[in-house]
């Protein structure tokens, strides 16, 4: 029973890995997309004195698109931002303790992100059913819910990655680095 478990989760993870990496791959598109919009932006003032009116928008628009599309891969390859000076010092000595510590901080960050995604889902039900948009009506406007929808998607899946990490805490589990310091099992 036990090895069914981890070969469904083993599975359930090789498929999230591609989902969190495919995410990355289009966050990378829209950051060189934004750059196109800004520079084409830059040009229009300069050269024609006529800015691209909406700028401002499409910049705000895309930062949260390409945070939120490249998080599942930066927490399936272990670089989310976090202090873990201490958990490599522990390694070195309790190299269990620290495992157990680890294991312990992403089922927390799982919980976390759950409650982001369960806390987004009606905001973007709310934001789908009203076509609430943002923006200068008549110079330009965008949807909020592909924002919202992509929030939600991230955080599902970050919290299913975690989920992983807790289960499977090995460097297999989620193609991380869990434990690896410049060739060492810690």
């Amino acid at each position: 029973m036990t090895n069914l478990l981890l070969s469904g989760a083993s599975r359930i993870s090789k498929i999230a890995n591609a989902i969190a990496t495919g995410a990355n791959v289009v966050g990378t598109l829209v950051v060189l997309a934004l750059v196109i919009v800004v520079n084409f932006d830059v040009v229009a003032r300069g050269v024609f004195s006529a800015p691209f009116l909406g700028a401002v928008e499409v910049v705000q628009f895309s930062m949260v698109l390409i945070v939120f599309l490249q998080l599942p891969d930066v927490v399936r390859v272990n670089r989310l931002t976090r202090s873990d000076g201490f958990l490599v010092v522990l390694g070195n000595r309790r190299p269990r303790i620290a495992r157990a510590i680890g294991i312990f901080v992403d089922g927390v960050a799982a919980l976390f992100l759950g409650v982001i995604a369960y806390a987004i889902w009606p905001e973007f039900l709310e934001m789908f059913e009203t076509k609430d948009y943002f923006g200068i009506p008549g110079v330009f406007t965008a949807p909020w819910w592909p924002i919202k929808l992509t929030i939600f998607l991230s955080a599902v899946l970050c919290t299913l990655l975690f989920i992983l990490k807790v289960l499977l805490p090995s460097e297999k589990a989620v193609g991380g680095s869990r434990g690896k310091k410049e060739g060492k099992d810690t």
